[in-house]
């Protein structure tokens, strides 16, 4: 999913504003640890990237994951309810995991989400994170058929349930087709982009809540840089007020019945998502922003795949 912007009633989050700094800046360590036996090839100059990014290839990939966690703050875009009490029963929760991108920005052979990040492949990273969780069910993986052998080969080192489904010709199309797959007794549908492998299991805890209290809910960050409108011959045409403006991440986590419904509507009328909440807001119904992680970043470019390296890093 690209940098979508949610444009957010100012005295909604006016109060919550002031406090998003700090919380943003405040890092807790903490490692997570999970075996895997994952003898995934990856075929010598298979990719070629820049020479400042450099990668061992044509060997067997083993894998240790440390995932950075950042303390988060529940951010409100409607009336504010306590909802530090919801609780999302285990087993209740279908992963829509979205892998069948071509990723040709990173200018490499094979789709990003499958290039080796410290050894192992990207998409495997939010996947074994996912998989970790009790409120999990299955994970529903999108992708090309020619890659379902890298989550089939780590489907021994998991204790969910694993399916694929085929992507289609736009993100949207990708998610409907994973939905069709999703266990009809699922609670929540977590939709997720394989290209971000550092989201925080504490963070998906905080969406998921959320989800379940609102019914519909993304990780997002509040904007950092000053953002200006332009016309078509790029001049200025006003500055957007950037504490009513947020970068949407992903999960971004639905009941079914709703996402259901706001299929119906989208497909029906024709209409062109960005992302997975659009759906939902396009039947007028309020979606929950759960403040995430700046570390949550989507690997896109060689220096994103640069600074994801950085990060695991500087958790070892």
């Amino acid at each position: 999913m690209g940098h979508h912007l949610l444009h957010l009633n100012l005295t909604a989050v006016s109060s919550s504003a002031s406090s998003s700094s700090s919380s943003s800046s405040s890092i807790i360590s903490s490692n997570s640890l999970f075996p895997c036996n994952n003898h995934h090839q990856v075929p010598a100059n298979s990719f070629h990237l820049p020479s400042h990014l450099k990668f061992s290839t044509g060997h067997k990939l083993t894998w240790i994951q440390k995932l950075p966690r950042i303390a988060t703050t529940t951010i409100k875009c409607s009336a504010k309810t306590e909802n530090s009490s919801a609780t999302v029963k285990e087993k209740s929760v279908s992963v829509i995991l979205l892998a069948g991108g071509k990723g040709k920005r990173m200018g490499a052979s094979m789709p990003k989400q499958y290039l080796p990040l410290l050894g192992q492949p990207i998409a495997l990273y939010s996947f074994y994170t996912f998989s970790k969780m009790i409120e999990v069910k299955e994970i529903v993986v999108v992708c090309d058929p020619s890659y379902q052998d890298v989550f089939e080969d780590a489907k021994e080192n998991i204790n969910v349930d694993l399916k694929f489904a085929l992507p289609g010709k736009e993100r949207q199309d990708s998610v409907y087709s994973g939905l069709q797959a999703v266990d009809s007794n699922s609670e929540l549908v977590c939709v997720h982009d394989s290209a971000r492998p550092l989201v925080s299991s504490a963070d998906i805890e905080k969406v998921l809540k959320d989800a379940w209290v609102n019914g519909a809910a993304v990780l997002g960050v509040p904007v950092k840089a000053t953002i200006k409108e332009a016309n078509s011959d790029s001049f200025v045409v006003r500055t957007l007020d950037r504490r009513t403006l947020w970068e949407m991440h992903t999960p971004q986590v639905i009941k079914p019945e709703l996402l259901k419904k706001g299929f119906e509507l989208v497909n029906r009328d024709g209409l062109e998502v960005t992302d997975d909440v659009s759906i939902v807001e396009h039947l007028k119904h309020p979606v929950f922003i759960t403040e995430g992680s700046y570390t949550n970043i989507k690997v896109t470019t060689p220096d994103d795949l640069l600074l994801a390296e950085r990060i695991l890093n500087m958790d070892s």
